[in-house]
Order: C-alpha cells, then structure tokens, then sequence
C-alpha cells in the first residue's frame, strides 16, 4: 500500500512540474528588434526678404498720393499689414514708387521695412523706396503708424506735372501753391504737441480740399514749436515740371562728423546714378535729424555735391528717432529722371 501511495505521489508531482513549466514558458516575452530611429528632418533656412530698393523712377504725370488712415487695432506688424491693404484699395491697385511711415509708441521701426518686402514679394509686385521715421506721436489713442505713398497710376492724372513746396505756415503754403497755379494733392504737417492738430486740420481743409493729410508730432517734447506742413502740388498749366521723377529711400549718416555726413551724401549719389539721374537734377531734399546742429551740419554740406547755384526745394525736421540707433540724421532726395 505504501508503495503504492508513493506511486501516485511521485506521479502527481511529475504533472504538476510539468503543469508549471508549460506556464512559465507561456510567461516569457520573446525578444523584439527595437524600432529604427526615423530620420530627422533637415532644417530649413528660409531666404531673407529682398531689401527695398534705393531708389525708384517713375512718370511724374500718373503718380497719385494717398495717406493709410490711423487705427488702435493691434501691435505695429498689425497696424502696418492694414496700413498696406487700405494704401493698396485707395490707390486702386496702382504700383507703389515711395512709401513714408511715421511710427510712434516702443514697436522696432525696421519692422516696417521688412514687411513691406515680405508682402510686396508675396504679391510678386516691385519694391517701393521706403523712408522710416520715428515720431513723438500720432492723433490717435494706440496708433503706431501712419503711411504715406506715391503710387504710380495707370492713367495720366497729373498732365501738367507737379510741384513740390517745403514746410511753412499754411497760409505761406497756399500762397506758394496759387504763385505756381498747383491744386495740393497731399500734404503734411508737423506739429509741435497734438493739442495743434485739430486747428492745422482745418485750416488744411480749408485752404487745400481734397488733399490727403497727414498729421504728425515729430518729437515727444516740443523740441521745436509750432505748426509746419509741406506738400505736393498738380500743376494746372504746361510748365517746365519734368516727366518722370526718381524717389530715394532716405541714407543714414553715422555720427556728427563730416566725414560721416558726406558718406551718406557719396550713398545717395550712387543711388540716383542707379536710376541715370545725378545730383544736378536733384528737386527736393528732405533731411531728419536728432539734434538741430548735425541737422545744419548736414544742409551745409548739401552744396558740396549738390552744386553751390542748386536751390532744392528743402525740409528739415528733428525727429525722434531713426532706424539705426547709431544714426544721427537720415537723408532722401527726389529727382528729374532721364
């Protein structure tokens, strides 16, 4: 009987241990190739936008004037992106030959050149010359940027040509505009604080009706008071005005130092050569300073290259800032084209 019990005893334990190691193997995870590695894609460096052109040429008989309207809407890229789009159906689709922004509030200036490229290069439409200058302020709450352009229609609206004046009192500036028979077609005034614009408004209205306005405060304090305003005007008889004119973007000088000035002057010169035109021919010139002495440094200078019997039609402002930090005074210049 023992035996026979051992028997049994022997026989379970034999299917038991056989039991575990059939479970045991069902346990076991079979080893798996780990996954390859996926290749990392290729960083991939984007082309810097093109860089507005130094100079632009243009016929002088279909230019139109338009100024982009102020908005609070957004930070300085937004408000520059809608500036651009309402510029772009005032002007009902013409080419832009110059562009001038004015830009108050903390936004980096240089911002607006670089979207003026990305989106004219977006729309495969040739660069405008583009002038960038930091003002005290604008009259509106929140505005950051104001626009002025110079479009090129596609029909003749100034058949006579145009007329360029420099910054004066209104009442001088309508004087100038009846002395060459001109109707103002756009206009700019710089203020010395904004409690001005409401009275420089309407004595624009008034004496020049139809002209696009612009209104700005050139300094955050009153460096300079009172109300100045420069304008272009379309001539109403046949007279000498050239028929095509060439546009700038402005040349930064570097320091209050002659030399300095004069490498900005030696730039704008290869600029109008670019465009067959020379100092000679040279119109207008419109300089913005940081301080009234380089501002009059820089004017003195203009003769030098300008030739010493050359009476351009001049500006002057002090301004709050320019697209470098280094830049003292910025220059730009129009001119009869060939």
């Amino acid at each position: 009987m023992w035996r026979n019990i051992a028997l049994l005893l022997g026989i379970s334990l034999g299917v038991s241990l056989t039991g575990a190691g059939h479970v045991w193997a069902q346990v076991v995870t079979p080893r798996v190739k780990p996954p390859k590695k996926e290749k990392e894609p290729e960083t991939q460096t984007l082309p810097l936008p093109p860089e507005p052109p130094p100079a632009v040429i243009a016929d002088a008989g279909k230019l139109a004037f338009h100024v982009s309207p102020l908005s609070s809407k957004g930070l300085l890229t937004q408000q520059v992106h809608d500036a651009l789009k309402a510029l772009d159906r005032a002007s009902g689709g013409a080419t832009f030959v110059k562009l001038r922004a004015f830009v108050a509030g903390t936004g980096d200036m240089r911002r607006v050149a670089t979207i003026v490229a990305e989106d004219f290069s977006d729309k495969k439409m040739p660069l405008p010359a583009v002038t960038t200058i930091q003002v005290g302020a604008l009259p509106m709450q929140g505005a950051q940027v104001v626009i002025e352009s110079i479009g090129a229609d596609k029909k003749a609206v100034n058949p006579n040509g145009l007329a360029f004046f420099s910054a004066q009192h209104v009442p001088e500036l309508a004087a100038a505009a009846k002395a060459q028979d001109a109707v103002m077609v756009q206009v700019t005034c710089f203020v010395g604080d904004l409690t001005q614009v409401d009275s420089a408004r309407a004595a624009v209205t008034s004496a020049f009706p139809g002209a696009a306005a612009d209104f700005v405060q050139l300094t955050r304090l009153a460096v300079e008071p009172g109300t100045s305003c420069e304008g272009v005007g379309r001539l109403q008889k046949p007279g000498k005005s050239p028929a095509r004119l060439v546009f700038t973007g402005t040349q930064m000088a570097f320091g209050d130092q002659e030399e300095a000035l004069r490498l900005a002057y030696g730039r704008l010169g290869r600029a109008l050569e670019s465009m067959k035109a020379s100092y000679a021919e040279v119109l207008v010139m419109s300089v913005y300073s940081l301080t009234r002495p380089t501002a009059d440094k820089a004017a003195a200078l203009a003769p030098e290259f300008l030739g010493r019997s050359a009476r351009p039609v001049s500006s002057t402002q002090i301004v709050e800032g320019l697209p470098s930090l280094d830049a003292t005074v910025a220059i730009e210049l129009v001119a009869a084209g060939p």
